[in-house]
């Protein structure tokens, strides 16, 4: 980057096949444009990251995040149209709207209107996360109007880039819509689903809910004329301080939204429970990502069986499921081995005296006869006594497990018990429930 790249760029200027026709917008982060396109003759969005804030690294991770977010296509999602360096300036070019949804918004929003934004915003975000990309600045000022009423998400790539940057104090446009859990360092899906539902409620309340989020906000009475309790609910559920309490993603948030969506302007008494799982089929990107990790990692974990409240593949060496935390008490899938655990229910050798699972009590006459078996692959410290991988204790000796078990074909492991996981796939640990850090 040279010194050009930190003065403005004036009306009438030209920079590369672009000429300048005013600036639209400014931010702690980029300049925004509008330009003509000279060659194509039309007139598009320049969006320029501020050079002081992007250095060499910056800029190639700036590419990463154009390169991703080519891959989302979506009527909702704001396409990339040309990315580029010219003449030392990262240009971002973009369809150009007739507004954001933080221009739309000062001016009255019929509650049938907002509904339409309101499900616009939700697919948009959705496609996001059934990607794995988390936005990280969800807010009006990133929703692009166009005719017919149309919204797109935009920002992907500067929105990451820029809040690794940032400190409390430098984010004052957007910490309006910052969960608590982003706001220290840690942002995830929820997080995405926490902003989302504060953007819904003002649209719907006409009022922005502030910290410390106490339920109900100012602005509830208005959202209670106009939408059904259930949807209220809802909205509750998005802007949950506690995140485990939120919407696993936007796409869960989305299924409960599409089953509300016939009755949401019909105020009344709540009818469901938000979240309860619809009797519908799951989602397409739900079933590809569930045949995805059975084809990569079925067969090393054995994961046979399926988990009671999400349906997701489980094994029955976990302790609680890997993608949605429900602790597995109970065991109920396919055996492996020929006994049952009388207390957890999963499936022992005969020659084992106890559970290698849960602790529980001896083991009723076992086998004197020993049993080889290939999957066999380490040995207890204190007793020597063979081991498998994933055993939480000693089938001979009752002491815990002291190895870090490692799957097969994955490096990933838990920052809390150092055993295993799979971060491309799972959201928690399923041998100690701690919560994976999704950020790549």
């Amino acid at each position: 980057m040279n010194a050009q790249s930190n003065t403005r760029l004036k009306a009438r200027s030209t920079l590369g096949k672009y000429r300048i026709a005013r600036r639209i917008g400014e931010g702690g982060f980029a300049t925004v444009y509008r330009a003509r396109d000279t060659i194509e003759g039309i007139d598009v969005a320049l969006k320029l990251p501020n050079a002081e804030l992007v250095g060499p690294g910056a800029l190639e991770e700036l590419r990463r995040e154009v390169k991703l977010t080519a891959q989302l296509e979506h009527p909702n999602i704001l396409p990339i149209k040309n990315a580029v360096v010219i003449d030392g300036r990262f240009v971002m070019a973009y369809p150009l709207g007739q507004g954001t949804l933080a221009d739309r918004i000062t001016r009255r929003v019929s509650a049938r209107k907002a509904l339409f934004f309101a499900e616009q915003m939700i697919d948009a975000v959705a496609c996001a996360h059934a990607h794995r990309i988390i936005h990280c600045d969800i807010k009006p000022d990133n929703f692009i109007l166009f005719a017919d009423d149309r919204l797109r998400l935009g920002d992907f790539g500067v929105a990451k880039v820029a809040l690794r940057r940032m400190t409390l104090g430098s984010v004052a446009g957007t910490i309006g819509y910052m969960a608590p859990e982003q706001a220290m360092g840690k942002p995830s899906y929820r997080s995405d689903v926490f902003s989302l539902g504060l953007l819904l409620y003002r649209l719907f309340a006409g009022v922005l809910p502030e910290w410390p989020f106490d339920w109900p906000p100012p602005g509830i009475e208005r959202a209670r004329q106009h939408l059904h309790a259930d949807v209220i609910d809802l909205l509750r559920r998005c802007i949950e301080l506690d995140e485990r309490q939120r919407f696993a993603d936007a796409c869960a948030l989305q299924t409960s939204f599409k089953r509300l969506r016939s009755r949401a302007l019909q105020p009344g008494r709540r009818r469901s429970r938000v979240g309860t799982p619809a009797p519908t089929r799951a989602p397409a990107w739900r079933s590809l990502r569930t045949r995805e990790f059975k084809r990569r990692f079925g067969s090393a974990l054995e994961a046979r069986a399926a988990c009671r409240k999400c349906g997701g593949p489980v094994s029955e060496s976990m302790r609680f499921c890997p993608w949605c935390s429900r602790a597995i008490t109970k065991y109920d899938g396919p055996a492996r081995f020929p006994g049952r655990c009388k207390r957890c229910q999963r499936s022992t050798k005969l020659d084992w005296r106890y559970c290698a699972y849960c602790h529980g009590a001896a083991i009723q006459e076992p086998s004197t006869r020993r049993y080889d078996d290939r999957r066999y692959s380490s040995r207890c410290g204190r007793c020597r006594g063979k081991m498998m991988p994933f055993m939480q204790y000693c089938p001979h000796c009752r002491s815990k497990a002291q190895q870090k078990w490692r799957i097969e074909g994955n490096r990933d492991s838990c920052k809390r018990c150092g055993w295993g996981v799979v971060r491309e796939f799972w959201d928690y640990c399923p041998f100690c429930q701690r919560r994976i850090d999704a950020r790549r």
